[in-house]
Protein backbone atom coordinates (compact mmCIF):
# COMPACT_ATOMS: atom_id res chain seq x y z
CA UNK A 1 0.00 0.00 0.00
CA UNK A 2 2.76 2.75 0.73
CA UNK A 3 4.40 1.41 -2.53
CA UNK A 4 1.66 1.89 -4.22
CA UNK A 5 1.27 5.34 -2.69
CA UNK A 6 4.65 6.49 -3.29
CA UNK A 7 4.66 5.59 -6.72
CA UNK A 8 1.82 7.70 -7.04
CA UNK A 9 2.98 10.87 -5.31
CA UNK A 10 6.11 10.47 -7.43
CA UNK A 11 3.97 10.57 -10.75
CA UNK A 12 2.04 13.64 -9.54
CA UNK A 13 5.56 15.53 -8.36
CA UNK A 14 6.70 14.67 -11.89
CA UNK A 15 3.44 15.70 -13.38
CA UNK A 16 3.31 19.16 -11.49
CA UNK A 17 7.11 19.52 -12.08
CA UNK A 18 6.34 18.93 -15.66
CA UNK A 19 3.88 21.54 -15.84
CA UNK A 20 5.95 24.18 -13.84
CA UNK A 21 8.36 23.87 -17.10
CA UNK A 22 5.82 24.67 -19.23
CA UNK A 23 5.55 20.68 -20.28
CA UNK A 24 2.20 18.79 -20.97
CA UNK A 25 -1.36 20.94 -21.47
CA UNK A 26 -2.40 23.70 -19.77
CA UNK A 27 -5.13 23.68 -16.62
CA UNK A 28 -8.46 23.90 -17.09
CA UNK A 29 -8.79 27.78 -15.93
CA UNK A 30 -12.84 26.96 -15.42
CA UNK A 31 -11.90 24.04 -13.07
CA UNK A 32 -11.11 25.26 -9.16
CA UNK A 33 -7.09 25.28 -8.16
CA UNK A 34 -5.78 22.68 -5.54
CA UNK A 35 -2.57 24.14 -4.33
CA UNK A 36 -0.35 21.44 -2.76
CA UNK A 37 2.99 21.56 -0.92
CA UNK A 38 5.10 19.64 -3.37
CA UNK A 39 7.31 18.30 -0.44
CA UNK A 40 4.68 16.88 1.53
CA UNK A 41 1.99 14.02 0.32
CA UNK A 42 -0.62 15.72 -1.86
CA UNK A 43 -4.42 15.80 -1.54
CA UNK A 44 -6.96 14.48 -4.25
CA UNK A 45 -9.66 16.19 -3.52
CA UNK A 46 -9.64 17.60 -7.02
CA UNK A 47 -9.14 20.21 -9.09
CA UNK A 48 -6.10 21.87 -10.69
CA UNK A 49 -2.75 20.74 -9.01
CA UNK A 50 -0.61 23.65 -8.26
CA UNK A 51 2.25 22.08 -6.75
CA UNK A 52 4.71 24.91 -4.74
CA UNK A 53 8.49 23.95 -3.58
CA UNK A 54 9.21 25.77 -0.18
CA UNK A 55 10.65 28.88 -1.68
CA UNK A 56 7.46 29.51 -4.08
CA UNK A 57 5.32 29.08 -0.35
CA UNK A 58 7.65 31.74 1.06
CA UNK A 59 7.27 33.78 -1.86
CA UNK A 60 3.77 33.64 -1.85
CA UNK A 61 3.89 34.12 1.74
CA UNK A 62 5.46 36.91 1.75
CA UNK A 63 3.72 38.70 -1.35
CA UNK A 64 0.08 37.55 0.60
CA UNK A 65 1.90 39.57 3.90
CA UNK A 66 2.84 42.27 1.92
CA UNK A 67 -0.39 42.62 0.79
CA UNK A 68 -2.01 42.50 4.31
CA UNK A 69 0.68 44.67 5.60
CA UNK A 70 -0.42 47.50 2.76
CA UNK A 71 -3.86 46.69 3.08
CA UNK A 72 -3.36 47.14 6.91
CA UNK A 73 -1.24 50.41 6.24
CA UNK A 74 -4.05 51.48 3.70
CA UNK A 75 -6.52 50.79 6.33
CA UNK A 76 -4.59 52.63 9.00
CA UNK A 77 -3.75 55.63 7.00
CA UNK A 78 -7.90 56.18 6.43
CA UNK A 79 -8.23 55.52 9.72
CA UNK A 80 -5.81 58.47 10.37
CA UNK A 81 -7.76 60.22 7.38
CA UNK A 82 -10.59 59.87 9.12
CA UNK A 83 -9.83 60.91 12.60
CA UNK A 84 -7.80 64.21 10.83
CA UNK A 85 -11.20 65.10 9.20
CA UNK A 86 -13.16 64.21 12.55
CA UNK A 87 -9.96 66.79 14.32
CA UNK A 88 -10.24 69.23 11.96
CA UNK A 89 -14.22 69.15 11.59
CA UNK A 90 -13.93 69.48 15.76
CA UNK A 91 -11.42 71.96 15.38
CA UNK A 92 -13.47 74.23 12.70
CA UNK A 93 -16.81 73.55 15.11
CA UNK A 94 -14.80 74.99 18.18
CA UNK A 95 -13.64 78.27 15.70
CA UNK A 96 -17.13 78.58 14.84
CA UNK A 97 -18.23 78.50 18.17
CA UNK A 98 -15.70 80.71 19.55
CA UNK A 99 -16.47 83.52 16.70
CA UNK A 100 -19.74 83.41 18.06
CA UNK A 101 -18.87 83.63 20.84
CA UNK A 102 -16.85 86.21 20.63
CA UNK A 103 -19.46 88.08 18.37
CA UNK A 104 -22.20 87.84 21.16
CA UNK A 105 -19.06 88.80 23.52
CA UNK A 106 -19.17 92.00 21.15
CA UNK A 107 -22.83 92.92 20.95
CA UNK A 108 -23.47 92.90 24.60
CA UNK A 109 -20.49 94.83 24.95
CA UNK A 110 -21.48 97.39 22.52
CA UNK A 111 -24.53 96.91 24.07
CA UNK A 112 -23.82 97.96 27.69
CA UNK A 113 -21.79 100.95 26.29
CA UNK A 114 -24.72 102.20 24.41
CA UNK A 115 -26.44 101.95 27.57
CA UNK A 116 -23.88 103.71 29.65
CA UNK A 117 -23.49 106.22 27.07
CA UNK A 118 -27.72 106.66 27.41
CA UNK A 119 -27.09 106.84 31.31
CA UNK A 120 -24.19 108.79 31.18
CA UNK A 121 -26.09 111.77 28.74
CA UNK A 122 -29.49 111.29 30.76
CA UNK A 123 -27.58 111.95 33.74
CA UNK A 124 -25.74 115.13 32.17
CA UNK A 125 -28.98 116.28 31.11
CA UNK A 126 -30.94 116.08 34.50
CA UNK A 127 -27.59 117.67 36.53
CA UNK A 128 -27.69 120.48 33.60
CA UNK A 129 -31.27 120.62 34.63
CA UNK A 130 -30.68 120.61 38.06
CA UNK A 131 -28.17 122.97 37.78
CA UNK A 132 -30.54 125.50 35.66
CA UNK A 133 -33.14 125.21 38.42
CA UNK A 134 -30.59 125.88 41.17
CA UNK A 135 -29.03 129.33 39.24
CA UNK A 136 -33.08 130.18 38.80
CA UNK A 137 -33.84 129.79 42.19
CA UNK A 138 -31.01 131.92 43.43
CA UNK A 139 -31.86 134.46 41.07
CA UNK A 140 -34.95 134.50 42.37
CA UNK A 141 -33.96 133.89 45.85
CA UNK A 142 -31.80 137.19 45.03
CA UNK A 143 -34.26 139.23 43.81
CA UNK A 144 -37.03 138.58 46.75
CA UNK A 145 -33.82 139.78 48.58
CA UNK A 146 -33.17 142.77 46.92
CA UNK A 147 -36.88 143.49 46.74
CA UNK A 148 -36.82 142.76 50.50
CA UNK A 149 -34.08 145.06 51.45
CA UNK A 150 -35.55 147.94 48.91
CA UNK A 151 -39.01 147.42 50.79
CA UNK A 152 -37.12 147.77 54.14
CA UNK A 153 -35.37 150.71 53.02
CA UNK A 154 -38.72 152.45 52.22
CA UNK A 155 -40.11 151.25 55.19
CA UNK A 156 -37.29 152.54 57.53
CA UNK A 157 -37.17 155.77 55.24
CA UNK A 158 -41.39 156.20 56.06
CA UNK A 159 -40.59 155.39 59.60
CA UNK A 160 -37.76 158.25 59.92
CA UNK A 161 -39.79 160.75 58.31
CA UNK A 162 -42.85 159.91 60.32
CA UNK A 163 -40.50 160.26 63.48
CA UNK A 164 -38.94 163.31 62.07
CA UNK A 165 -42.95 164.67 61.48
CA UNK A 166 -43.68 163.93 64.74
CA UNK A 167 -40.79 165.22 66.37
CA UNK A 168 -41.73 168.58 64.27
CA UNK A 169 -45.48 168.23 65.03
CA UNK A 170 -45.00 167.40 68.78
CA UNK A 171 -42.03 170.37 68.40
CA UNK A 172 -44.79 172.84 67.24
CA UNK A 173 -47.00 172.01 69.97
CA UNK A 174 -45.18 172.43 72.38
CA UNK A 175 -44.41 176.16 71.05
CA UNK A 176 -47.79 176.80 70.37
CA UNK A 177 -48.45 175.26 74.04
CA UNK A 178 -45.69 178.06 75.15
CA UNK A 179 -47.31 180.82 73.74
CA UNK A 180 -50.74 180.16 74.65
CA UNK A 181 -49.44 179.93 78.27
CA UNK A 182 -46.81 182.29 78.12
CA UNK A 183 -47.64 184.46 75.91
CA UNK A 184 -48.74 187.04 78.11
CA UNK A 185 -46.69 187.22 80.60
CA UNK A 186 -44.21 190.34 80.23
CA UNK A 187 -40.94 188.70 80.40
CA UNK A 188 -42.00 185.83 77.68
CA UNK A 189 -44.01 188.07 75.56
CA UNK A 190 -40.84 188.87 73.30
CA UNK A 191 -39.88 185.16 72.51
CA UNK A 192 -43.53 184.15 72.26
CA UNK A 193 -44.28 187.04 69.68
CA UNK A 194 -40.99 185.31 67.57
CA UNK A 195 -42.24 181.76 68.32
CA UNK A 196 -45.77 183.06 66.53
CA UNK A 197 -43.22 184.54 63.95
CA UNK A 198 -41.73 181.53 63.40
CA UNK A 199 -44.60 179.12 63.32
CA UNK A 200 -46.34 181.07 61.09
CA UNK A 201 -43.81 181.02 58.60
CA UNK A 202 -42.58 177.71 58.69
CA UNK A 203 -46.24 176.24 58.40
CA UNK A 204 -47.17 172.49 59.01
CA UNK A 205 -44.69 169.71 57.17
CA UNK A 206 -46.30 167.84 54.59
CA UNK A 207 -46.87 164.10 55.48
CA UNK A 208 -44.59 161.39 54.71
CA UNK A 209 -45.52 159.41 51.80
CA UNK A 210 -46.35 155.84 52.55
CA UNK A 211 -43.77 153.42 51.48
CA UNK A 212 -44.62 151.28 48.50
CA UNK A 213 -45.36 147.44 48.44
Amino acid sequence: MNKNLTILLLVFAAGCSGLQQGFGPEMDPDRKISEQDCSKPVDTGGGNLLCMDEAQRRARAAGEERQARTRREAMERAERERLERERAAQLAAEEAARKQRAAEEERLAAERRRLEAEAAAAAAAARKAQEERERQEKLEAEARERQRAEQEAREAAERECKRLEQERSDGRAALESFVGTYGKVDEFKEISGQITAFLGKTGKPKPCPPAAK
